[in-house]
Formats: C-alpha cells, structure tokens, sequence
C-alpha cells in the first residue's frame, strides 16, 4: 500500500513531468511545482533534498518512456542494423514530440550527479542500461551483418557513442528548428527524419544490405 509521503512524492514527479511537457524545462521551479501540486513551498524539501534530486526523478520518467518506445520498437526487426534502426528512429521521434523532457533528460549536471544527497538512484546509473543495449546491437552487427566492414576495429562502444552522438545531434538540431530550415522540410516531417537517421546509420555501420 502506498504511503502518504509516496503519494505526495510522485505527485511532485507528476507536476513536473506535465510541466516540462507543456512548458519546458524552465518551468520547473521548485515553488512552480509546489503550487500546482497543491503543497506549501518549503514541502518538496522534505522529500527531494535539493532541486536537482526532483529534477532527476522527473527526467527518470522520461527515460522510463523512452525505454518503453525502444522496447515496442524493437518487436518487429529482426538484424541488429535493422533493431538500431528502429530504435534511432524512435530516439528521434521522442525528442521531436517531447522536446522539454529531452532537454532536460540530458542535462549534464544532472548526469553528473555523484554528488547529489538522495535515496534515489543516481539519473547516470538510469542511462547506462540503454547505450550498454545498444553496444551490444552494434556489437552483433560487427560480427554478422557488416556489409562493408565500416568501423572493422573499432571497439563497439565508441561506434555506439559515435553514432548516438549523430542520432542525438539530429534530435537536438532538429528540434531547435535549424535542420528544417538548412533542409527547407516542414518542422514535422517523419520522411526527411528518416532520411537524416538513415544517413547517420549508413556512416557508422555502412549501407543497409540491398
């Protein structure tokens, strides 16, 4: 059964998440998100210590999304290259309709949190599942599907880290407005994003197989 301090803390992690949501992440002042969770000023203090430990909790829900959408991704494909697609895609997709909580999601300070006093799980600890699952694809693709060897001797964590460096630098650019404008491609356009992933998938891994 949920306690009442339970209660109140999702609560706060609730307000938050509408707030980046519909207002980005310059909302999230600790006494904006007391007053629309009905709760004095000084009331998250009790169960988040600093407002950078709010802050993680809310950013680990939008992990906690994006987790679910590379999970539903991932049904269909069957290749790594064709599973790392499907989940580049996704990646980019969640950053285009939830630009507030993906801004927020990769603030370094809040990445770099040892330091932080919480009970919570540290948000770097939150991540590391993710780029490990995704070593692991480009891994199985160096071994098996490799068309042309691109990246043949490379460790695949830093063909990981390059190619979400790509895929992230697409999100964010896009997001701020500057691709469609140098592409002349309406802000919404799923078929120019998929061009641009496609893009960055054949640098990293080489050409899809014909």
């Amino acid at each position: 059964m949920e306690s009442e301090s339970d209660s109140l803390r999702e609560r706060l992690v609730d307000v938050g998440v509408e707030l980046v949501t519909a207002q980005g992440s310059a909302a999230l002042g600790l006494r904006e998100i007391a007053r629309r969770a009905g709760v004095s000023h000084g009331a998250p203090r009790r169960y988040f210590p600093t407002h950078h430990s709010l802050l993680s909790a809310i950013a680990r829900r939008g992990y906690a999304e994006l987790q679910a959408r590379f999970d539903a991704a991932v049904q269909g494909p069957a290749t790594p290259r064709e599973r790392l697609a499907a989940l580049a895609t996704a990646y980019v997709t969640f950053a285009v309709e939830n630009r507030g909580m993906f801004e927020l999601m990769f603030r370094h300070d809040l990445l770099d949190s040892a330091g932080q006093a919480t009970d919570q799980p540290q948000l770097r600890e939150t991540t590391l599942p993710l780029f490990r699952g995704l070593v692991a694809l480009v891994a199985r693709h160096q071994a098996h599907d490799a068309v042309d060897r691109v990246g043949e001797g490379s460790e695949p964590a830093v063909i990981t880290a390059a190619l979400w460096s790509n895929v992230h630098g697409i999100a964010q650019l896009w997001t701020w407005g500057s691709l469609p404008l140098m592409l002349d491609a309406p802000p919404r356009d799923p078929d120019r994003l998929a061009e641009l992933v496609g893009a960055a998938l054949d640098a990293h891994l080489g050409p899809a197989p014909r």
